[in-house]
């Protein structure tokens, strides 16, 4: 690409080259201030000012008619040109066909969306569009809105707020909480009640520094004090230590449906009423009407309905 004198363009007005291109086409200084939509006395000022700019007549009267000099006729063509590209950028939007396309999206995760979505994700995106490669990362509610500002991650799935004005956010649904235990360990009743389920000790997901984590404001706020002896960032860490483990874990519904059973664990309501916060999926202003991350956000919501389908 040839380099771009911005300071001199800066300081030519460009409209100057719409006018000019009108009065190439009308011959007449009404008739192109009329396509402007501007006063003729207006029109009259930019054909001065191109005058005195391009130290050129470009433009005689010859009876009604105004005909351009041969200075304005070499102009006519690359300015033309240069108008009609400038027009085509603005208005066309890019086509994007998925099937043709290779790169790489990013995706920022936090709770349990990771191994819920990326599965089905996965195996959608290649069957639609083999060139397409899926990155997941993991991503904490206190840094996503960066990750997305940095061009870190193209979207982000899980337990985000909404940001700031430059963000994105659409709701996918609410959360809900369930308890498994392993019954060769743990000889409890189903439902566990509140009694029982605050006498057992406990392994929960955490994310942070805290051994509550995802829990610890869900807690705090219903009054609830059990004891943790386990948590880690991986659901299916939590989930395999209660197979070994006489421990109750508290994790998503929906990773309560889908693994407890292959693991051998038995599910139960949790007796407490956790607020939790809901999923959404979050991504940045700049990429709303981008066609490619337009695709993208288009392929997870029938994803996770045919999840909720198989896991309520």
């Amino acid at each position: 690409m040839s380099s771009i004198d911005h300071f001199n363009l800066w300081s030519f007005d460009l409209n100057l080259l719409v006018a000019f291109d009108a009065l190439m086409r009308e011959h007449s200084v009404t008739r192109a201030a009329t396509r402007l939509k501007i006063k003729q006395s207006a029109m009259s000022h930019n054909l001065s000012t191109l005058r005195l700019l391009l130290d050129d007549e470009l433009f005689i009267r010859v009876g009604q008619v105004m005909k351009p000099t041969p200075r304005a006729i070499a102009l006519a063509l690359p300015i033309g040109r240069l108008l009609e590209q400038a027009q085509h950028a603005i208005t066309t939007r890019e086509t994007f066909r998925p099937e043709q396309e290779t790169r790489t999206f990013s995706i920022g995760f936090s709770s349990e969306l990771e191994v819920l979505l990326m599965p089905n994700l996965t195996a959608q995106v290649q069957s639609d569009a083999p060139g397409i490669k899926l990155l997941a990362r993991p991503a904490q509610p206190d840094e996503v809105h960066r990750m997305l500002d940095d061009g870190v991650i193209d979207l982000a799935i899980g337990c985000f707020g909404d940001g700031a004005e430059r963000h994105r956010r659409k709701l996918l649904f609410e959360q809900s909480l369930t308890c498994c235990f392993n019954p060769r360990l743990l000889d409890l009743a189903v439902p566990i009640n509140q009694s029982a389920y605050l006498a057992q000790r406990h392994a929960l997901v955490s994310q942070n520094a805290s051994i509550r984590g995802c829990l610890e404001y869900a807690m705090r706020t219903a009054n609830v004090e059990v004891d943790v002896v386990m948590a880690a960032p991986e659901f299916l860490t939590v989930l395999s230590t209660v197979m070994s483990t006489p421990v109750i874990a508290t994790v998503p519904s929906r990773i309560a449906n889908c693994y407890g059973p292959l693991m051998g664990l038995v599910n139960s309501p949790v007796p407490f009423d956790f607020e939790v916060t809901p999923i959404s999926m979050v991504w940045a202003a700049h990429s709303d009407r981008d066609p490619a991350s337009e695709w993208l956000r288009q392929q997870v919501e029938p994803i996770l309905a045919q999840i909720e389908g198989v896991t309520t």
